[in-house]
């Protein structure tokens, strides 16, 4: 790697960092998708967030064994589903959110933030294995009825946890979709009124959250959104978490095309054309701020002079991508950048 590259080519050796990386790759932005009406085998159509500080409050969907997920796959149970193991943090984010905890899962630090189960969180059994390869063995363990995983990394599993349980694989290419999926887990686990009320407070928040970044001038404000160790990403604007922050703040960070790790992989003197004057940085392992404190092109970003680069809890920022995780992310995200 030349000297101020950013890739994450050196990420392969390390099984825990992969582990988290693997889980950004299919989470490429599209255009937000539509949900059909309240009915059995449908999600509940709800009100675009509002332009101001409030934002409508959203109907309960109904109970149903059959629903439709954000991208019109239909996915069928035969009961009502009570024991839940999560192999993706978009499953824990949507449980506890509806008042349920997962029986297992494979996000443990996402649940024990405090904005999910705090200390609570660590009392969830930890399913072992690499991001994809999860032990089996020790899912079966957990007596589920449900599994939820992600599409495009879960679905090699298919044939081994179908012996047992039914596996629900889920994708997230906006937050339109994270509330899609919360819809869908509430019509399965009958918590309508549930998701109403999470759904309505997260409206709230993204309606808030656009007010106070306008007042403030932060829309205009260019920010970055990075992830790594000794090599890093960006988070662009074809990426989940990318997109989220354009629509808050100046985000002039475009997918490159290619491959994940071209697209994603900016130098340190393409950030410096850019001059971010915020950086929120989730860190595998190293700190990519310590790792680059002493190079000469990082010094001159402005975020950095500015002293305005902020490291940020990697198991939310890059494993929440629930309609709480993003929640939270904005309100740290503003809270840091006005501060």
């Amino acid at each position: 790697m030349r000297y101020g590259a950013f890739s994450i080519g050196g990420y392969r050796a390390r099984p825990a960092l992969r582990r988290c990386l693997l889980a950004l790759i299919p989470l490429v932005l599209v255009a937000s998708c539509g949900q059909s009406a309240p009915q059995a085998g449908t999600t509940a159509t709800a009100p675009p967030p509002a332009a101001t500080g409030t934002a409508a409050p959203v109907s309960p969907v109904r109970a149903a064994l059959t629903i439709t997920d954000p991208h019109g796959k239909t996915f069928t149970l035969k009961k009502k589903p009570e024991r839940v193991v999560c192999l993706t943090g978009l499953c824990d984010d949507a449980l506890v959110e509806l008042g349920l905890t997962p029986v297992a899962t494979t996000t443990p630090g996402l649940l024990s933030h405090p904005a999910y189960l705090g200390a609570k969180g660590s009392d969830v059994p930890v399913i072992p294995g690499s991001f994809g390869g999860e032990d089996v063995a020790r899912i079966a363990e957990a007596k589920p009825d449900l599994v939820i995983g992600l599409a495009g990394v879960h679905d090699q599993l298919r044939t081994a946890v179908e012996k047992f349980a039914p596996l629900w694989v889920v994708q997230v290419k906006s937050y339109d979709d994270s509330i899609g999926y919360l819809r869908a887990l509430a019509q399965l686990t009958d918590r309508g009124q549930q998701q109403a009320e999470a759904e309505t407070r997260f409206r709230a928040k993204l309606a808030d959250g656009t007010t106070r970044s306008k007042a403030a001038g932060l829309d205009k404000t260019p920010v970055l959104a990075m992830y790594g160790g000794t090599s890093v990403g960006v988070n662009t604007t074809e990426d989940v978490l990318g997109h989220f922050m354009s629509q808050f703040f100046a985000y002039p960070w475009p997918s490159k095309g290619g491959g994940f790790e071209t697209a994603q992989a900016y130098s340190i003197e393409e950030i410096l054309a850019k001059a971010p004057q915020i950086i929120f940085i989730q860190s595998f392992g190293t700190k990519v701020s310590d790792h680059y404190k002493d190079n000469p092109v990082w010094k001159r970003v402005p975020a950095v002079s500015a002293g305005k680069v902020f490291e940020v809890p990697t198991e939310l920022w890059a494993s929440g991508r629930g309609t709480r995780a993003f929640g939270v992310i904005l309100d740290e995200a503003l809270a840091k950048a006005a501060g």
